[in-house]
């Protein structure tokens, strides 16, 4: 309860516009931990400095509350110019998008704008090899999204395309079920945004135990699971969990986000796991700097005492 009410604290004072004009004209040098960037070479940059440390990237570029169907036509060509830049250098692009930034839930030509521009996205990826994830948002768009990652799926094959699901919204494991015959590559997190306690579990406890249950209910299954937490717990247990159950390194991943416990990505993946760093670039930096923010005391110390010394 105490981490839900630090949460919204944090999340309702970001949404004040004088704060976000203060942290978007003094924030941006703190902002760099979290975020590779504002450009495609910074990202790109990012990617290969990982890689030379042994650690997989997932780039993300951001972007929330798009607007008009010429904006998320121009986000989605943004996204196709990030898989060509990346192909260009000799990466295999691994992307995630919002299908909100893309045009979810807007029409276009009888089709809704989200799956046409992800028809385009994940299409391009395929052709270099790659894979798109398309995370999960706010839990009115969960029902759309999933309808959509399975239309793509049989489309586009499972080894292209996945999506995440969110330990912390009652509904999740019925979703995982649902979703078993797809054999599908998902990741799972505990979740990010303030949603209220009718569809989402307010105390950690819960969260962290559906989350072991998710993770644990996807491997059993035999499919690819993309384990994203830096809660050293879950990771120890699941480690355990791998090494009782005979599940092969190779069946799953570890993800963490970019600039966060860095350390904890090296041993990990100097222990022979496959480990993955989630990367946003962007100009539209601020909604995922302040989730940052709210996920724990400390990032928002972090914060502080910077802007402080600024």
């Amino acid at each position: 309860m105490i981490d839900q009410l630090y949460r919204k604290a944090v999340l309702t004072v970001a949404e004040r516009k004088p704060i976000e004009h203060l942290i978007r004209a003094r924030g941006w040098g703190l902002a760099q931990r979290f975020v590779a960037g504002e450009t495609i070479d910074g990202a790109l940059k990012a990617v290969k400095d990982l890689s030379a440390e042994g650690i997989l990237s997932n780039l993300d570029l951001l972007g929330e509350f798009i607007e008009s169907p010429a904006q998320c036509d121009e986000f989605a060509q943004n996204v196709l110019n990030l898989l060509d830049a990346a192909h260009a250098q000799g990466i295999t692009p691994y992307v995630s998008i919002k299908l909100s930034s893309v045009g979810q839930g807007k029409t276009e030509g009888g089709e809704d704008l989200g799956l046409k521009n992800a028809r385009r996205i994940v299409g391009k990826a395929r052709q270099y090899g790659g894979f798109v994830c398309l995370d999960m948002e706010d839990h009115p768009r969960v029902d759309q999204t999933l309808a959509q990652f399975r239309t793509l799926v049989g489309e586009f094959g499972a080894q292209h395309v996945g999506t995440v699901l969110q330990s912390y919204l009652y509904r999740t494991e019925a979703d995982r079920n649902a979703l078993d015959d797809l054999q599908p590559n998902l990741r799972i997190v505990k979740g990010a945004y303030l949603e209220p306690e009718s569809v989402a579990m307010p105390d950690k406890a819960d969260v962290d135990a559906a989350y072991r249950r998710l993770v644990y209910a996807h491997m059993n299954a035999g499919h690819y699971v993309n384990v994203a937490t830096h809660d050293e717990s879950i990771i120890a247990d699941v480690k355990h969990f791998v090494l009782a159950h005979g599940v092969s390194k190779d069946a799953f991943e570890f993800q963490m986000l970019y600039g966060i416990r860095r350390d904890l990505q090296k041993q990990l993946a100097q222990e022979g796991y496959r480990v993955r760093a989630y990367i946003p670039y962007g100009r539209d930096w601020y909604a995922y700097f302040s989730r940052r923010i709210a996920e724990r005391p400390g990032n928002a110390m972090f914060v502080l005492k910077g802007m402080l010394k600024g």
